[in-house]
This record gives structure tokens, C-alpha cells and sequence, in this order.
């Protein structure tokens, strides 16, 4: 069977500031979840991601720090970079949108809808403000939301309800630099004309019945008020310049620019394999499933928006699939980074390993509803599962072979129906855990991932090995034996999950480097053999205590 061809892409994060565990379960570690299980069942998959470079937020960051754009992006793309690495998270290409190469095909993206007639030049009436003589992009005006009437609401979105907004909407609005009220002039920008689209994209929705609801609600809301024609240049020095001969001073709006990273990414990754054209393969094939992995905040632009540029310019395959996740919130709080009420990915390495935080978010993730990040369930879920189910498991299996069996797999006797059921188990886990990621479901695969363990556990505890020893050596063999086969199973499911440990429970078991080439179906029949030898035993999982977990809530809001 032809490989299936998958296009994934992450939401670009902003390069204004660290990476937190919002951005991780929303958009990062289900993508590695899902990419590392398409890649197991052998599947043609692309990853790409980058860093969002550009927009208000980075020149808030360089006013309030001194430093200039370049400098803040340049920091924060290479601290997120890193953290990504240090997670697991294994895009093949991650880029920046500040490359000449991004520029130069952003800038022939708007070229092309501007001949086809998509882009339209406005005079419009801008905020600017008096006292700090420039004009106001949206981010740097906040007022009253219109619509919830929450206070604090940007000139581009309300954070409370979610409503993309334009500046002249707020009540009351402010200048966040100085906190005058801004006044509005005429100033010319060029518009999108996402209206002409509206037929299209309601067609194509309506194509996608599986889609969250999530999504398929927000944009049914949109339809419903009609869609408008969109800005697509703003008033700021830092950003693309519009290649037109009447735009100086003007710069192409983050929104439009962003999205098209995903597209110089693939291309910046094409030309580092010395196959410059290869991206082609993927953006430019309607074989080719486009899955866009996001937060709820970034549905309008890459269910609507996103698509309708894509639509305009007419080259490039548009979304399959936009698993939208919701909110993670922290002890019950929404996430604050100006109170520094949030856990910080790179604070959190400091302190415990990779997995046991993948694990947590894809356990708890916030799939169909807002989720909470507490210290206490992260220690219990990981104490519990992982140390005490999983952990426990290994060890006493292998430590039991260890001593008694040289420490190699003992040799399989005659099977019992406690046998065949324990090793059926798994073929079972192969089977609705791969159906679970293919939904995206990935809360409901890792919990299965568990319960395999779970089963492992109850088999070994019933079958009791070491009473079996006393008057039955074969008989203990074989329960061993078979408990390896689940050990072994659980190493090779346990990859898109739990990379890390996955690697270390397979050198434990000594399992050859081309574990993966019979794919995702083969590990329901995968077999150690008798008498494999098995590696250097370790511990999978050591428990946390009180008072680390104290240590890092006292650290909330500091």
C-alpha cells in the first residue's frame, strides 16, 4: 500500500517571549504525537514550524527592553528552538519569518493576489496618537471590548471573548505606550477581499463534517455576520514591505505574512536536503493531507482566513484537517505571562525530565474543553502512572530476569488462557490507540497506553512468577516471557508519547535499531526471542516529592 502523504504544521509561535505550557499543549505536543505515530505506520510526513517574527508583539518587547526587533527575535528564536529540542519536538524544519527567503515569498504571495484582483487599496481613518506622533497598530491601542465589554482588549482580538476586533471598535480606547486617547486621521492600507470567499469557504467547511466542533462553531458564527474585506498592511517599521511603488513606510500585516511561513519553511527545508523544488511535492499535490495543529485563539485565521488566501492564489493545496485544542489553565487561573502566572517550559527542564511534562498534557489535554495545570495532579499523575504503573512494571520484570534468568528472556513454555488474553492485549492497544490518534485523539491514546500497562501489571500480579519459581521453573518462565512481549510492546507504542523513555526501555530490552521497520501494525506481532539477551537494567521513573512541587508553586506569580 502507497504511503499516505501528510503536510503537518504547528502555529508559528511569537519570538517576543518564552515558551510556556499553554503553547506546548495546544499546538506543539500533539503535533509530535501525531507526527511520530504517522511516521511509525509509515506514512510521508512533513513537519514544519517557525517562529513568528514579525507584528506588534516583538516591538512592544524591543520598546519595553531597549533593544531593537532584530535582537529580540534573534534571542527568542534561538531560546524557543532549544526548548523545542529539549522536549522531544522534532519539526524537520524549523524557521524564522525575518529570512530574505519568507520576504521574498510573502512578497510574491501579495503580488500574485494583487494581479488577480484579491487586494484592494483603501483610505481609511487610523488611531494616531498625538503625544507619541505615529500612527497606532492595533496591539499598541487597548480599550473596552465591544462585544463582552471586558476591559484590557486589544485593538486586534479580545482575549476574553475571542473576537477578532479592528482598533476603531474599542470603547474608550488608549494608547498603550503613553495612555493618551489616540485621535483618527486618513491613512491608506490595502485590504484582502475575504468576502469573495465566503461561498467557497462555506462549501468547503461543509465538506468537513468531522472537524471539532470547536472549530466548526466559530466559523459558522463568522458566516453567519457575513464575512468582511480584511486589512492587510499596517502603519510600523518593523515587517515586510509592501512591494508596491506607492506603499513606502508600509509593512504587510503579521496575519497575512504569518501563515505563509509554513510555506517558506518547506521551502527552506527542500533547499537544505539539496532539493530545492521537493517542497513542491507536498504544498502542490491534492493527494497531500494539510493538518494545521493550533490553539482556539488561531481558528479565524487558519479556518478562514488562512484558506482564503490559499484559494486566491490557486497553486497551493488548502487545510485537511485543524485540530484546534482550547485553553490550558494554571492552578485554576488563566495563564497571565505579565503576572508570571504560568510555568515556563525551560523553568520546568531545569527541574524534571521531558517526558513525564508530555505526558501530563497529553493525559490532561485540553482537546474539547478548557484544561487545569495543577502542581499536585502533575506530581500524582506522574507518581501514580508513570512511577508506580508503568515504572514498577519494568523493573520488577527485569530485575526478577536479572537474578534468575541471566538476563536473558526466559524460554516460553505451553500458554494459558491467562497468557494468550495478557499477549491479545496488546494487539487490542495497536488497534485503538492508532485509531484514537487518527482522530486526533490524542488524551484518549495515551490513557489506552496506560491501560496496556495497567494490564501488564494485573497479569504479572496474578500470575505471580516468583511463587511459580518455587515449584515451577518453566511455568515462571513463561510468565516472564510473556510479560517481556508486553515490556516490549509498550517500548515501541510508548514513541510518540514518551520518546525518551521509549529509547531507554528499549536499550533495557536490547531491542535492534530497526525496531520500527514492520511499522505501527507490526508491533501488535513484534517478539523477543528466547534467550535475547537483555540490556543494563535501570529506573524508568523515580518519584517526585513534596517539596519539589512546593518549590515550584511558591514560584507562581513571583
Amino acid at each position: 500500500m502507497k504511503s499516505e502523504k501528510i503536510l503537518v504544521t504547528s502555529a508559528l509561535p511569537y519570538a517576543n517571549g518564552p515558551l510556556h505550557l499553554g503553547h506546548l499543549a495546544g499546538a506543539y505536543i500533539p503535533a509530535d504525537v501525531y507526527v511520530r505515530y504517522q511516521r511509525l505506520k509509515g506514512s510521508d510526513v512533513l513537519f514544519v514550524c517557525g517562529s513568528d517574527e514579525h507584528g506588534v508583539p516583538i516591538t512592544i518587547r524591543a520598546d519595553r527592553e531597549k533593544m531593537t526587533p532584530q535582537a529580540v527575535v534573534d534571542r527568542y528564536h534561538a531560546a524557543m528552538k532549544k526548548t523545542f529540542e529539549r522536549l522531544g519536538v522534532k519539526f524537520d524544519n524549523y524557521s524564522r519569518t525575518s529570512l530574505p527567503l519568507h520576504h521574498k515569498i510573502s512578497q510574491d504571495i501579495f503580488l500574485r493576489l494583487n494581479e488577480k484582483g484579491f487586494i484592494n487599496e483603501q483610505t481609511v481613518r487610523q488611531y494616531y496618537c498625538a503625544a507619541c506622533r505615529r500612527f497606532l497598530p492595533d496591539r499598541y491601542i487597548e480599550g473596552e471590548c465591544p462585544h463582552c465589554h471586558s476591559l484590557g482588549a486589544r485593538g486586534d482580538q479580545c482575549e476574553a471573548c475571542g473576537r477578532w476586533l479592528e482598533p476603531e471598535q474599542l470603547i474608550q480606547p488608549k494608547c498603550k505606550i503613553c495612555g493618551s486617547t489616540p485621535e483618527l486621521r486618513d491613512t491608506k492600507h490595502w485590504y484582502f477581499r475575504l468576502s469573495a470567499f465566503q461561498e467557497q469557504l462555506e462549501k468547503w467547511q461543509a465538506s468537513r463534517p468531522e472537524w471539532k466542533s470547536n472549530v466548526r462553531e466559530f466559523c459558522s458564527g463568522w458566516f453567519r455576520e457575513g464575512l468582511t474585506d480584511r486589512p492587510i498592511t499596517r502603519d510600523i517599521d518593523w515587517g515586510i514591505p509592501v512591494p508596491l511603488p506607492d506603499a513606502e513606510g508600509k509593512v504587510l500585516y503579521v496575519w497575512f505574512d504569518a501563515p505563509i511561513g509554513y510555506i517558506s519553511s518547506s521551502v527552506e527545508w527542500a533547499q537544505n536536503q539539496g532539493t530545492p523544488d521537493r517542497w513542491r511535492d507536498y504544498w502542490c499535490d491534492e493527494k497531500t493531507r494539510l493538518v494545521h495543529f493550533i490553539g482556539k485563539d488561531n481558528i479565524v485565521f487558519h479556518a478562514i482566513v488562512w484558506p482564503a488566501v490559499l484559494m486566491a492564489h490557486g497553486e497551493f493545496i488548502i487545510p485537511a484537517e485543524i485540530p484546534a485544542n482550547e485553553f490550558l489553565n494554571i492552578e485554576g487561573q488563566k495563564i497571565s505571562t505579565s503576572r508570571n502566572w504560568a510555568v515556563w517550559a525551560d523553568d520546568y527542564l531545569e527541574v524534571f525530565p521531558p517526558d513525564p511534562l508530555r505526558y501530563y498534557l497529553q493525559a490532561n489535554a485540553p482537546e474539547n474543553k478548557d484544561a487545569d495545570f495543577t502542581w499536585k495532579d502533575f506530581q500524582a499523575r506522574y507518581n501514580g502512572d508513570l512511577a508506580d504503573v508503568l515504572g514498577n512494571l519494568i523493573n520488577r520484570c527485569l530485575s526478577f530476569v536479572e537474578k534468575n534468568f541471566e538476563n536473558k528472556v526466559p524460554p516460553a513454555g505451553e500458554l494459558t488462557d491467562a497468557d494468550r488474553e495478557a499477549l491479545g492485549a496488546i494487539e487490542k492497544a495497536v488497534a485503538v490507540i492508532g485509531g484514537a490518534l487518527d482522530e486526533f485523539q490524542v488524551r484518549r491514546a495515551v490513557g489506552e497506553l496506560m491501560d496496556l500497562a495497567r494490564a501488564g501489571n494485573k497479569y504479572f500480579n496474578d500470575a505471580a512468577p516468583w511463587a511459580a519459581m518455587k515449584t515451577d521453573r518453566s511455568r515462571a518462565a513463561t510468565i516472564l516471557n510473556t510479560t517481556i512481549q508486553l515490556e516490549a510492546a509498550l517500548s515501541l507504542l510508548m514513541e510518540p508519547f514518551l520518546p525518551f523513555s521509549a529509547e531507554k526501555l528499549r536499550k533495557m530490552l536490547n531491542i535492534p535499531e530497526d525496531y520500527a521497520a514492520n511499522g505501527w501494525s507490526g508491533i501488535a506481532g513484534f517478539r523477543l526471542s528466547d534467550n535475547h539477551p537483555l540490556g543494563k537494567r535501570e529506573i524508568l521513573f523515580s518519584k517526585i516529592e513534596d517539596a519539589i512541587i512546593e518549590e515550584q508553586i511558591a514560584k507562581l506569580g513571583k
